[in-house]
C-alpha cells in the first residue's frame, strides 16, 4: 500500500495530473528506519540542486525532508520506502522558461527487504540523458529492465558508445579486482548509496579507484555488486561473464554499509 503527500497533507488524484501527463521532474528515493534515514545531507543536496537545474527556482530540501518526516506517522509508519518527488502542477511546456513555485510530492510504500537475490545482468547500449539529476524520464530504465527479464536476465546494465560501463538501470555497479573496488567511470547518475559506501569504505580503509570498466574486459574481476537505495547486492553474471557470489566481499559491504549513521528526517 502507498500513501502519497502533496505539499505537506494527503494527495488527491487530480492534483497528480501535472505529474502524470508531463512527466517533468525530480526526486531522491530512500530507506527510513524508525523515523531516520542515512546520507540526509546529500539527500537535501540533491534535491536542492535539481531543482535549481530542472525549474530555476530554490528549493528548500530540508523542508522537503521535513514533510516526509510528518507524513510518515499520517500514514502510521515508522520504517518505510520513501521517495520525495519534485515537480509543478503548474508547469508549462510551451513556457518552460517562466519561474514557477515547485510541489513537493512525498510517497510511501513497504521498508525494503534486507535480503538481497544475486543478479544476472545483461548490458544494451544507453547512456542516461542529464545524468547529474535524478529525474523521471525513467522510461528507458524499465524498458531495457523488461528486455533483460524477457531474455532471461535480473535485470540490464548500461555502456557508453565507446563500450564501457557506466550503471545499472536503477543502481551503481562496483566490481572486485582481487586488492581494491573499482567505481566505473563515465556519465551515470551517482547515486546516494554509491557516495556513502564510498565513504565508508575509506573510513574502513578498503582500497577502491575508479576507472574506466570495458565491457570486454569484465572476465578479468572476480566479483561485482550493485547498490541503490535498497542495499547492495551481489552481480553474479554479466552477459556471458559469470563470477558467482563472493560472501567475504559482501559481509565487507554489508558492514561498510551499517556504520553509516541514521540521522532523523525532521
Amino acid at each position: 500500500m502507498t500513501s502519497a503527500f502533496l505539499n505537506g497533507r494527503p494527495a488527491t488524484a487530480d492534483e497528480l495530473r501535472a505529474l502524470a501527463l508531463v512527466n517533468y521532474g525530480h526526486f531522491t528515493s530512500m530507506q527510513v528506519r524508525d523515523g531516520a534515514v542515512q546520507g540526509r545531507a546529500l539527500h537535501r543536496q540533491r534535491l536542492e540542486e535539481a531543482t535549481q537545474g530542472l525549474f530555476g527556482t530554490r528549493l528548500d530540501g530540508d523542508d522537503a525532508l521535513k514533510q516526509a518526516a510528518r507524513a510518515l506517522p499520517e500514514a502510521g509508519l515508522r520504517d518505510a520506502s520513501v521517495r520525495i518527488t519534485v515537480f509543478s502542477s503548474r508547469f508549462d511546456y510551451r513556457d518552460a522558461a517562466r519561474v514557477i513555485s515547485p510541489d513537493v510530492l512525498v510517497t510511501l510504500s513497504p521498508a525494503s527487504s534486507p535480503e538481497k537475490p544475486a543478479l544476472r545482468v545483461k548490458t544494451y547500449p544507453f547512456v542516461r540523458p542529464l545524468p547529474q539529476y535524478k529525474h523521471v524520464g525513467t522510461f528507458p530504465l524499465f524498458h531495457y529492465r523488461r528486455q533483460a527479464l524477457a531474455e532471461g536476465f535480473d535485470d540490464a546494465l548500461f555502456v557508453d558508445p565507446a563500450g564501457q560501463v557506466v550503471e545499472g538501470s536503477i543502481w551503481n555497479l562496483g566490481l572486485w579486482d582481487g586488492e581494491s573496488i573499482v567505481w566505473p567511470e563515465g556519465p551515470a547518475l551517482r547515486g546516494t548509496a554509491e557516495r556513502l559506501l564510498q565513504q565508508a569504505l575509506d573510513r574502513a580503509g578498503i582500497p577502491q579507484r575508479h576507472g574506466p570498466v570495458v565491457r570486454g574486459e569484465l572476465d578479468r574481476y572476480r566479483a561485482g555488486f550493485a547498490c541503490n537505495a535498497s542495499g547492495v547486492q551481489p552481480v553474479v553474471a554479466v552477459d556471458a561473464v559469470a563470477w558467482g557470489a563472493d560472501t567475504a566481499l559482501m559481509a565487507t559491504l554489508a558492514d561498510a554499509l551499517a556504520s553509516v549513521p541514521w540521522e532523523p528526517l525532521a
